[in-house]
């Protein structure tokens, strides 16, 4: 996973430019910060801050083919750089919109974000490390969001929790002998509980094995989070979205076949037909034997009915 982390302009003043607003980290603190956190290691982040507009495109224009996200903090060109924004829009990459100061509480021209139609989020005014705080406050979130907040908080009180990716809901353990549920207020676990959260889900058809138990890789949090977000765009037919999501899943899995059928199905929607083909026929290539052949076929026949009209 490659994300590149933008920062725009008076950003290398971080530190000493009005603190009471923008805290008292400088740019190198927080990045100090970001590299030293262990869930990171994996990823490859690359900073780049300037003051010029111009330099900031050409750097977004750059990640095309060599990153998966853009977290961007613009500036003030937040509020006035139409050039960034379709620079953004061009690009087809997910981006993060962030600000240390909360936007929609200060200047009125300061309130307009230019780019945050283009984002697929924003997040505004919670600091440079007070993010957890935040979320933790509106208790609020998707399981596998709050099981991250429980490991990351737990490392204060030198507690090692590990992310447990039990069958539809995530789960954290401490060793063997301790099963919360952060998605309830941390509840503890028991067996009987277990089950009862896969009866809830599968009905009969699942009993529970001891494997669901199992830690899950950092790649496998990242994968799940990205589907539930993907899902939670096509229920809400944001298709242009959704297909981000998809394309985000198949930079780390690149052979999913059910990420290559939704870039079929997603293609359709959004009327790109001839991907949208390209992308079912690979998936009936690779999985000749599953269960929704049907249905994929008779996509196909009613795309190559559009295109033929």
């Amino acid at each position: 996973m490659k994300i590149l982390i933008i920062n725009g302009p008076n950003l290398n003043l971080l530190g000493s430019r009005e603190p009471e607003i923008y805290g008292k980290d400088t740019l190198d603190d927080i990045k100090v910060w970001i590299d030293s956190k262990p869930e990171l290691q994996k990823i490859d982040l690359e900073w780049f801050q300037s003051n010029h507009e111009g330099k900031i495109i050409d750097k977004l224009h750059y990640c095309v083919g060599k990153k998966n996200a853009i977290i961007i903090n613009p500036g003030a060109l937040t509020h006035y750089s139409i050039s960034i924004r379709d620079a953004i829009s061009s690009i087809k990459i997910p981006t993060i919109e962030v600000h240390l100061s909360n936007i929609d509480e200060r200047e009125e021209f300061r309130k307009n974000s230019v780019i945050k139609d283009v984002c697929i989020h924003q997040i505004s005014g919670k600091g440079a490390r007070n993010f957890l705080n935040y979320v933790l406050d509106r208790r609020t979130g998707i399981p596998i969001t709050l099981c991250i907040l429980y490991t990351e908080i737990a490392k204060y009180v030198n507690i090692d929790l590990k992310i447990v990716g039990f069958p539809s809901h995530v789960i954290v353990k401490f060793e063997e002998e301790m099963i919360l549920d952060p998605f309830n207020r941390g509840r503890l676990l028991e067996l009987e509980d277990l089950q009862e959260i896969l009866y809830q889900n599968y009905g009969d058809s699942v009993e529970f094995e001891a494997e669901y138990l199992n830690e899950i890789s950092e790649e496998k949090i990242l994968v799940r989070m990205l589907r539930n977000l993907k899902n939670s765009y096509m229920d809400s037919f944001a298709y242009d979205m959704a297909i981000i999501c998809n394309k985000m899943i198949l930079g780390i899995i690149p052979y999913s076949i059910d990420e290559i059928r939704d870039m079929g199905i997603l293609e359709e929607k959004l009327g790109n037909y001839e991907n949208a083909i390209k992308f079912l026929n690979t998936y009936l290539e690779k999985d000749p034997n599953a269960e929704d052949v049907d249905y994929v076929l008779e996509l196909i026949k009613e795309i190559r009915n559009k295109t033929n009209q």
